[in-house]
């Protein structure tokens, strides 16, 4: 007996060639021969569907991932699968790489982002409830954007259902740092409950007249009078008053969403999917903010401050969808609307000692701030398959914008008169507008994209059982940004403030009454010369091929390139003058090699093989000679109008064995040899520090992951036990990286002005690239009971530190100390009245870790931004009709 081993694609193949001519000759057939094949073994069989159909190392989400795990957004959920991690609570880090070396895209079209600092949209902007699920790519195909380092991640959002469904949640919750304690915020509008204001925090509509004069509100351009009138017009004490909040209510949140398809007989088939959604949530959070000092090689505290800080975070969201497919499935259209609404509402204080503030260092600074980020797309994509040949098709418009007005600052200095420590009641903060300052800022940044692609892949048989696909597409990408900000600030500029009006509350003390020539005066103390405003634009123009094929029996080849060619700018805008010179345009031409090999070597086992160029261009952010003020870590950041492309050389290799359905154990290395990677330096002038970027002459990274998934059966004899099917998965990722810097080799700084400067006065050889952790570990062990409908689930994450920041020269790196959450998810399905019901109970961070971020040497430690995370409990509650 002779044996065949065939692929399951193989096999598709082959039964497809024999069935129609067997169809004709069957009563005919003779008796097989001797030496004909007499058993047939598939090879394959247990590789799920999205691993069989993919050349590339993959890795996907879907939607029982998603429900499993029960997170709240695309940027917790993606945490869970290797090599990924969480940065920010937004951006994820594909193995150990920034966000500036990954794309984000949604059903294969590019976003847009509405963070002043990055041009990848964050990830916390996705609610789960939208999400169909996720693929995350690790190794390169021409078909994607050639801005490919760690990875790329595709987000998929629900589609029309075959069965029609109408489905509605609520959700509550709360943290222990948080919900019913004590908490600090402002009034500011009626409607900040729902993530929207009421018209209370618009810009004053004087500013708003007076903006076509391009003039600096200033006393050198408006008399007295009209200073007077510009400042009385700015908010008061909805937006200045910081209050005690004595019980922060419980989180909420309400879902609803349904879908249907239609059939229209030969027309085809029509659905319609809508999604729905609305949370509101708070964090506080108590930590301590120090800077340090080095002294004799030992890190001390030198500024010490106490932080409190409360959130308010309401976010809306909806999808729309609509589809047609023929009646023979051969042609699809589908339309895809997503609008999501996401507002952070923040009240913090912070108070101790700053050895840079005047008299005794004693010092409080209040601020409250409204961040309005919004996101709409809009995206017709369809497919025909015309026999062997199949067309894909996109184009796709997305919108997002990040609105911050009345973004407000104070500093008060208190004097401890009889030098006792302890603030008593004859000794107030005190605000006098010269020695210590106020501010009041209007940001706003747009960013937009269109895009528009088209792929063709064509599919010939070279015999009974494979095939050779040939691919190739055409993709444009046009992506704009515009950025603007103002600041202004009240001021004594005539007389001082008399100690009584020093004393006052906020709202008495930069009340209207108090405004005017003798006491605060209006100054505008917006930046010149660029640093307020600028307008950025990236377009890309990009055509592929590939090809793919089953060249040897088993072993599948996929080759091909993707021509890439760019216009990047960024040009600053003085809104006192107009545009101004600017860096020369990124233009670039790339051609971006790739090639994967996979080997079906034993049934339910392949190995894979990937080498590939690829880039990584600066950021918009990183590239404008901006200032900006970082709100979640309180650093002031400026861009580099000198930076330049990234090229990256990246080598995969993996091991992959299905030795069961839904179960798998994976192992995988890769190498990363990057040349002139973006890395960030700390420029000190002054009592200021600025965190700018530049171009390090190279870098490597390398690392191994390890993946695991088991569905076992308790070797308990008891019902409970053996009702259920148990899980468990594992997977743990190793990453180590250097910077390389030479002797000869040289760098672009902004303080150079684009002329070079020696690399080694800048960057250190051997340093770890920023945002790397080297251990990434995730671990899930739970259960599932189909017949009484629960399910329940154990999840741990551990990221070891990272770099968050380089320190100024002398001075130890910033670091993001290691992490271990703990977490509890559970699930019961349930009947009443004849209506499917779900009950969901989710507990978090169960160990209580802290968040910390510091600075190490010499046996020294300074805390830079520490602070509790608490344990958050939540429940759930949902109906389906």
């Amino acid at each position: 007996m002779s044996k065949l081993h065939l692929t399951l694609t193989g096999l598709l193949l082959a039964t497809t060639a024999l069935t129609a001519p067997g169809l004709a000759a069957a009563q005919d057939a003779p008796a097989p021969a001797e030496d004909q094949v007499e058993e047939i073994v598939v090879l394959g069989k247990n590789i799920p569907e999205p691993m069989r159909e993919t050349s590339e190392v993959a890795t996907f989400l879907q939607p029982e991932d998603l429900k499993r795990q029960g997170d709240d957004n695309a940027a917790e959920a993606l945490t869970r699968l290797t090599g990924l991690s969480l940065v920010s609570g937004k951006f994820v880090y594909v193995r150990g790489l920034g966000e500036r070396y990954s794309s984000a895209l949604l059903n294969g079209s590019p976003l847009p982002s509405p963070e002043p600092l990055q041009r990848v949209v964050p990830l916390d902007l996705f609610p789960a409830s939208i999400l169909g699920g996720t693929v995350v790519q690790k190794t390169y195909s021409p078909n994607y954007p050639g801005e490919f380092g760690g990875g790329v991640i595709d987000l998929q959002t629900v589609s029309t259902p075959d069965e029609p469904f109408f489905s509605i949640g609520m959700s509550t919750g709360g943290n222990t740092e948080t919900t019913f304690q004590d908490g600090i915020t402002y009034y500011g509008s009626d409607t900040d409950w729902l993530g929207y204001d009421d018209g209370t925090r618009d810009t004053p509509r004087i500013l708003q007249r007076i903006a076509p004069d391009r003039l600096r509100v200033s006393e050198a351009n408006y008399t007295d009078a009209q200073l007077q009138q510009i400042g009385r017009s700015f908010v008061n004490a909805p937006l200045n008053l910081i209050q005690k909040n004595n019980s922060i209510l419980p989180n909420f949140g309400l879902d609803v969403s349904a879908g249907r398809s239609f059939d229209l007989g030969d027309a085809g088939f029509v659905g319609v999917v809508g999604v729905l959604g609305f949370k509101n949530g708070w964090k506080s959070r108590d930590g301590i903010q120090q800077e340090g000092l080095v002294q004799a090689g030992v890190i001390s505290v030198n500024t010490d401050y106490n932080f409190r800080s409360t959130e308010n975070n309401a976010v809306v969201n909806g999808l729309f969808g609509l589809s047609w497919e023929s009646a023979d499935s051969a042609h699809q259209v589908k339309w895809t609307n997503l609008y999501i609404h996401s507002t952070l509402k923040e009240a913090r204080i912070r108070e101790g000692y700053d050895s840079n503030a005047p008299g005794q260092g004693l010092v409080r600074d209040d601020y409250t701030e409204w961040f309005e980020r919004s996101l709409i797309n809009t995206q017709l994509a369809g497919k025909s398959e015309l026999g062997d040949f199949t067309v894909n098709w996109r184009g796709a418009f997305a919108k997002t914008s990040r609105n911050s007005p009345y973004e407000k600052g104070i500093r008060y200095f208190w004097v401890d008169a009889d030098n006792d420590g302890v603030q008593d009641a004859n000794e107030p903060y005190r605000h006098d507008g010269s020695s210590v300052q106020n501010y009041t800022r209007f940001g706003e940044v747009e960013d937009s994209v269109a895009s528009f692609g088209v792929d063709g892949a064509y599919a010939l048989s070279i015999s009974d059982t494979r095939e050779i696909i040939v691919s190739g597409g055409v993709a444009w990408m046009d992506n704009n940004r515009h950025a603007s900000q103002r600041e202004f600030r009240l001021l004594a500029l005539n007389n001082s403030i008399p100690i009584d009006v020093q004393n006052s509350r906020v709202d008495f003390l930069l009340s209207d009454y108090n405004i005017g020539p003798l006491l605060f005066m209006l100054r505008e103390t917006t930046g010149a010369d660029g640093a307020s405003a600028y307008k950025a634009a990236l377009e890309t123009r990009a055509a592929w091929f590939q090809v793919d094929a089953e060249v040897l029996p088993l072993v599948r080849v996929a080759v091909g390139a993707r021509y890439e060619e760019a216009e990047q700018g960024v040009n600053p805008i003085d809104i006192f003058s107009g545009p101004l010179p600017s860096a020369p345009k990124l233009e670039n031409e790339y051609w971006l090699p790739t090639a994967t090999v996979t080997w079906n070597f034993y049934e339910d086992m392949q190995l894979r093989f990937g080498l590939s160029k690829t880039i990584a261009r600066p950021q918009f952010r990183e590239l404008a000679p901006q200032t900006y003020l970082d709100p979640d870590t309180d650093r002031l950041y400026i861009g580099n109008p000198y930076l330049v492309d990234s090229e990256l050389i990246n080598v995969d290799a993996r091991y992959e064995w299905y030795f069961d359905k839904g179960q798998s154990f994976t192992f995988g290395v890769f190498y990363k040899d990057i040349d002139k990677p973006v890395e960030t330096i700390v420029n000190e002038g002054g009592s200021s520090l600025q965190t700018t970027f530049l171009n390090a002459p190279a870098a490597v990274l390398y690392g191994a992951e390890i993946d695991a998934k088991v569905y076992f059966d308790m070797p308990i004899d008891a019902q409970w036990f053996s009702d259920k099917r148990w899980l468990i998965a594992a997977n743990y990722t190793w990453t180590s990286s250097e910077v390389k810097v030479g002797s000869g080799d040289v760098v672009y700084p902004l303080s150079g002005l684009g002329a070079p400067r020696p690399a080694t006065d800048y960057v250190t050889d051997g340093d770890t690239l920023q945002g790397q952790s080297d251990h990434l570990a995730n671990l899930q062990f739970g259960w599932e009971d189909d017949n009484a409908k629960s399910q329940a689930t154990v999840l741990v994450t551990y990221v070891s530190e990272r770099i968050a920041a380089r320190g100024r020269t002398g001075f130890p790196d910033l670091v993001q100390g290691e992490s271990v959450n703990l977490d509890f998810t559970y699930r019961k399905g349930f009947e009443v009245m004849g209506k499917e019901m779900e009950f969901g109970f989710e507990a978090r961070n169960l160990l209580g870790e802290d968040s910390e971020e510091f600075q190490e040497l010499g046996g020294g430690r300074v805390d830079t931004n520490t602070y509790d995370l608490g344990r958050s409990f939540s429940f759930s509650i949902s109906a389906k009709f």
